[in-house]
């Protein structure tokens, strides 16, 4: 026998898995009708006669429900039961959901409060705009930061939308955007909803100019840059103006592992910043480097070398192997979002150790926790093999 509460936990996980659907479905209707059932399991003969009253107890928290206005979106439906040792009996077999509204009323709570929002935020973006497809999309692909917007945040980005889908502001910094009450801490807050909503209504980006992503470096060899300062942040571009000849470049991929390099004849050191490294190959310097990458053992780690790699195919890694990996077993941790791709790139031994993290249970260790001593060791044979490289070239 399922009771009520159960039910109710049920309606509450399918509110939160499929609202997001639902809101779509406001935008841009389909011609399917919705209907959502839960089994309610009857009890059998056996129950019946082991616990009469229970049974009796649980066929009436159910005929509760069905006294339900017809416009409450749920219904209860029975069916008979004929027991030899009891008798006919009408049971309540299954509840029956005729709309998400009635489903969410019925999982309370949270649940219901969440969706109501979500529900009237989806049927403003229908008012405002036109019944697009292309805003279905983007409500159900954005729900969750569309329901987590304050209210009064929600105006606004609908404000800002529509006043973007009339204004030319192509080759404007965010500062200079002559929107009445929108910062540029608002702008960056809410850029992306407002990038996808403008795209989905006119096809087009707002065209407003980025702030160049400045990249930290360390010299790690004065002669390299003399009379320059050593350590400081820069775009690309800059970086590409100037004269540096590194023999090797490092990047890592933990900015503290940057800071904490010695000094080092013939090297300079750079944080990847994630996903970033990409940036990298916009300088000619590091290009004509040997380029020493370093990043976590784990998934996103493998990922980030295989990104740098596109770019700057010699990129050689260190500590990213099956023997780093197996020799620092204690300090390993629980991954809690792996990365499931594919990278060609990877050498045989970095696939093994990748291999090895998911086998384990999708675990990583972290750059930071390989003792500093070992990573200045395997940095040194690194770069000592990359300069031996160099110079048989």
């Amino acid at each position: 026998m399922r009771l009520i509460t159960e039910a109710r936990e049920l309606a509450t996980k399918r509110v939160r898995s499929s609202r997001s659907g639902w809101a779509a479905e406001r935008i841009a209707p389909t011609d399917q009708a919705f209907e959502w059932t839960i089994a309610l399991h009857p009890p059998t003969e056996r129950e019946m006669r082991a616990d009469e009253h229970a049974a009796e107890s649980w066929a009436r928290s159910w005929r509760g429900l069905a006294d339900a206005p017809p416009n409450s979106g749920i219904r209860i439906e029975w069916g008979s039961r004929t027991w030899k040792s009891i008798g006919k009996q009408h049971v309540p077999v299954r509840a029956v959901f005729s709309s998400p509204d009635g489903v969410a009323a019925f999982a309370g709570g949270a649940a219901k409060r969440e969706w109501g929002v979500l529900r009237d935020r989806a049927d403003a973006v229908a008012e405002r705009f036109v019944r697009a497809p292309e805003l279905a999309a983007v409500v159900r692909s954005r729900a969750a930061m569309i329901l987590a917007l304050a209210e009064g945040d929600f105006g606004t980005l609908l404000d800002v939308v529509e006043w973007l889908a009339t204004n030319d502001v192509a080759r404007l910094r965010p500062r200079q955007l002559p929107i009445r009450g929108i910062d540029t801490k608002w702008f960056g807050a809410h850029r992306g909803l407002v990038t996808e909503f403008l795209a989905a209504l006119t096809s087009r980006e707002p065209g407003i100019v980025d702030s160049d992503a400045l990249i930290r470096v360390r010299v790690l060899d004065p002669t390299l840059a003399p009379g320059e300062i050593l350590d400081f942040a820069a775009p690309a571009s800059e970086l590409d103006a100037r004269a540096y000849r590194p023999r090797v470049t490092f990047v890592f991929e933990n900015v503290e592992s940057v800071l904490a390099m010695p000094p080092w004849p013939g090297a300079i050191a750079i944080h990847g910043a994630g996903y970033a490294v990409n940036l990298l190959e916009q300088i000619a310097w590091v290009r004509e480097s040997r380029v020493i990458y370093w990043g976590d053992l784990d998934s996103h780690g493998f990922a980030i070398l295989h990104r740098l790699r596109t770019h700057l195919p010699d990129v050689t890694s260190t500590l990213m192997d099956e023997a780093t990996l197996l020799a620092h077993r204690d300090l390993w941790v629980k991954e809690s979002r792996p990365h499931r791709g594919l990278f060609a790139s990877l050498t045989a031994g970095e696939q093994l150790a990748l291999d090895l993290l998911r086998s384990e249970g999708d675990t990583r260790l972290e750059q930071e926790r390989i003792p500093w001593s070992a990573a200045l060791f395997a940095l040194s044979q690194a770069s000592a093999s990359a300069s031996a490289s160099r110079l048989n070239q």
